[in-house]
């Protein structure tokens, strides 16, 4: 079981995030995994691309 002061607070521990319209994508914070371990990067190590709505395109 997962610490809960380790899981990721951006997706509640999903590792999905929705936007206004309800399109489901990969926690950019957590990599999809659902834990954020002191020390990790929230950064994504690549940009990611969007489409002109702003959609994260995977």
């Amino acid at each position: 079981m997962v610490d809960r002061n380790q899981v990721c607070k951006a997706c509640d521990g999903s590792g999905l995030l929705a936007d206004d319209e309800e399109w489901q994508y990969t926690c950019t914070v957590c990599g999809g995994d659902g834990v954020f371990q002191p020390g990790d990067n929230p950064e994504p190590d690549t940009p990611f691309s969007v489409d002109e709505n702003n959609r994260v395109l995977e």
